[in-house]
């Protein structure tokens, strides 16, 4: 039920996303002749009106399908309904929609969480533990669901440091080096919530640079305490919050392209997993996930790359600009030809997302 759950939530992302194309279309007088979530031939299929709404069997992705957006559409030139046929700046909207959506619907569920959660603050509450390296030293020692309560810091033999997680784990981690880690960890039983003292020892990475990292094998997540903070408050916060995360993203890639971090592609079979994850947390972990990925969906179709919804832009902005249209057949070679690349990426993330599940 929880991989059921899962692609449920990526299935809002698609219709969040397409919805924002088809209503402004409609807006725009554009006939949309179909709306589709997933992928291949309908397994279900509405017509309302000129639309025909179905459901397809591959899950990770959808689209509306507007009369005269593609090539090898027939269209008449008099037809004031045909995509071609409106005004660039109606076009460009359209286009823009889908993105804007998503960064709308990221406010709007940020909204709920702040209302209901309150807002982070700079206290760290515990470190939950996510998943754990294969041949690590906490192999055995930590498991998934674990909570990082407390720290143990040593120089040799002597403690340095005992108390609450007051830094990052990983700045703890690199204070201790190749000296034992005492860490104070709650889990959950049958019988109640059991804390104990966990020694683990890190390894040492050498990084491309030259630097030395190190490592004790686990992906955790940190958890601050939280402060209400009202419903007229929670707006605020919530607006900035795209912003806020756009930043983090945008520095991030700039990290991975100038070799400052190590970055990993993951695709939809990742991302499920992810939420599946989320969901079984609960549904506040959920709802701060669907936050984040719809920021990520919103930005990633907006980088102008051939057959994302901003490499659209790109020829619509050079029309609006010179008052010129593109050549359609460039232009539909430059999508098909990005098309292409993003399939052949997909297929190789969602086989290393599939090995990494078994």
């Amino acid at each position: 039920m929880y991989w059921i759950g899962a692609i449920v939530a990526i299935g809002v992302l698609i219709v969040v996303h397409e919805a924002g194309h088809f209503f402004v279309a409609r807006w725009c007088k554009m006939r949309v002749d179909r709306f589709s979530v997933g992928f291949g031939p309908a397994i279900w299929s509405r017509k309302t009106g000129d639309t025909i709404f179905q459901i397809a069997p591959i899950p990770f992705g959808g689209y509306v399908q507007i009369n005269g957006m593609l090539v090898a559409d027939e269209i008449d030139p008099d037809d004031p309904h045909a995509y071609p046929n409106r005004p660039a700046w109606q076009r460009f909207l359209t286009i823009f929609a889908g993105p804007a959506t998503n960064y709308l619907f990221a406010i709007v569920l940020a909204v709920v969480f702040f209302s209901v959660a309150g807002v982070e603050t700079n206290v760290r509450k515990y470190c939950e533990i996510r998943s754990i390296e294969p041949g690590s030293d906490a192999v055995g020692k930590l498991e998934k669901g674990d909570r990082i309560v407390g720290i143990e810091l040593y120089d040799g033999d002597k403690l340095t440091y005992q108390g609450r997680l007051q830094k990052s784990l990983g700045t703890y981690v690199q204070i201790a080096k190749d000296n034992q880690i005492k860490f104070r960890v709650e889990r959950d039983g049958s019988d109640g919530v059991k804390s104990r003292m966990v020694t683990v020892h890190a390894h040492k990475v050498e990084a491309k640079d030259g630097s030395t990292m190190y490592l004790i094998g686990v992906r955790h997540t940190e958890l601050h305490e939280r402060r209400d903070v009202g419903i007229f408050a929670s707006v605020g916060y919530a607006l900035y919050y795209p912003i806020d995360q756009t930043q983090q993203i945008v520095s991030g890639l700039f990290k991975v392209v100038t070799g400052e971090e190590k970055g990993e592609l993951t695709g939809p079979v990742g991302i499920t997993s992810v939420i599946k994850d989320s969901i079984e947390a609960g549904w506040l972990s959920l709802v701060r996930l669907l936050m984040i990925l719809n920021v990520y969906l919103g930005l990633f179709n907006l980088f102008p790359l051939p057959a994302l919804d901003g490499g659209r832009l790109v020829f619509l902005g050079y029309e609006m600009a010179t008052r010129r249209r593109a050549n359609p057949k460039v232009e539909a070679t430059v999508h098909m030809v990005g098309i292409m690349a993003l399939l052949v990426v997909m297929v190789l993330v969602t086989y290393k997302d599939i090995a990494k599940l078994l």
